[in-house]
């Protein structure tokens, strides 16, 4: 029998989240000098070695010890971005104090105002450098296994960044108690006024992440979002939703150019960052593989997934002719929908 590593191969959950092969080939270009190949780009103004980033992912303590503590010394040895969940086990202060690093905050909006805009402050004040604003929960979807297990935070956990509020604590429930937590404290009212009243309240930028149409996209550029996060909450809030690679190309062509548009999920390969940015992404966001690593090997593992991403990454740029990200276009793509190509003339 083989014994695999532990931190080898990440493979996906749910239909819906990953890129399948057969939906896309790659149109590569030849004789062209790749001795040098820069992956490095700019977010938010903020210069990244790759675009490759950290999406936010709650309670990572229930994974590893050092939970968000490892994921951030990991982003920051890659000199890439990590998130940090609203629901993290670790709170921003505590993130922070781990060294230097470019970090967002990913924000729930609570029924109580004054909870968010504290909460938002102290991001500020920790360093944080934008606020990743999740659009797509005034409710939590039908997660059938938190349901059959009675998911709630182990007693020696809570949720950190609630914890001085009375709402770090999950109780227990007949069936979910996240979906318990969602349903008492996460509003439901919540609307396009809200990110305007957000930029009231703080400087920093706003990505609206959860947005899969071009309607959505263009109202996100109204309401002054500096960016977009291509989402469907790792498929686990509406079924039927399609993959975030198949809406992509909508998005970006609904908010022409005016602000950047990044993918999250679904990303388990160098490949699948190639066609994320062939579509027109700034750069993608990954979840499950960096909390399946975590859980295998803690800060080393994830530092091992943003590794092999990187190098599968630049061999795919290496093979398809592209020396900086500037020159992944669509044309180096197909996708399943598009019409019979005219070939471009050189």
């Amino acid at each position: 029998m083989t014994t695999m590593h532990p931190v080898q191969r990440i493979s996906g959950l749910s239909k819906r989240t990953e890129m399948h092969s057969q939906g896309f080939c790659f149109r590569p270009r030849i004789l062209i000098d790749v001795t040098n190949i820069d992956l490095s780009t700019t977010v938010l103004g903020f210069k990244i070695s790759m675009p490759i980033m950290i999406a936010p992912s709650a309670m990572q303590k229930m994974a590893h010890p050092e939970g968000e503590y490892a994921t951030a010394r990991a982003a920051s040895a890659h000199k890439t971005i990590m998130t940090l969940s609203s629901w993290a086990t670790s709170s921003v202060e505590e993130v922070a104090s781990t060294g230097p690093g470019i970090r967002f905050f990913q924000l729930y909006v609570y029924k109580d105002r004054n909870v968010v805009a504290q909460l938002v402050r102290r991001a500020e004040r920790a360093g944080f450098k934008a606020i990743a604003l999740t659009v797509d929960t005034p409710r939590l979807g039908r997660r059938e296994a938190d349901i059959k297990n009675r998911f709630t935070l182990p007693p020696y956990l809570t949720l950190k960044n609630f914890e001085g509020l009375d709402l770090g604590k999950m109780d227990k429930a007949n069936d979910s108690g996240l979906a318990s937590y969602v349903a008492g404290q996460i509003d439901r009212s919540l609307s396009w006024k809200d990110v305007q009243w957000l930029q009231t309240i703080t400087k920093l930028p706003i990505l609206v992440k959860g947005v899969v149409t071009a309607e959505d996209a263009r109202m996100a550029v109204q309401a002054g979002a500096a960016g977009i996060i291509v989402s469907n909450h790792g498929a686990r809030q509406l079924d039927y939703v399609p993959a975030t690679i198949s809406c992509l190309e909508e998005v970006v062509k609904a908010v022409q150019g005016r602000i950047p548009v990044f993918l999250d999920g679904g990303v388990r390969r160098g490949t699948d960052v190639f066609k994320a940015l062939a579509l027109g992404a700034a750069g993608i966001f990954i979840g499950r593989p960096v909390v399946f690593a975590l859980a295998a090997e803690g800060e080393l593992g994830v530092r091992k997934v943003l590794q092999m991403l990187h190098d599968e990454f630049e061999l795919t740029m290496a093979l398809s002719g592209c020396r900086s990200l500037k020159e992944i276009t669509r044309d180096h793509i197909t996708a399943e929908w598009d019409k019979p190509r005219i070939l471009p003339r050189l």
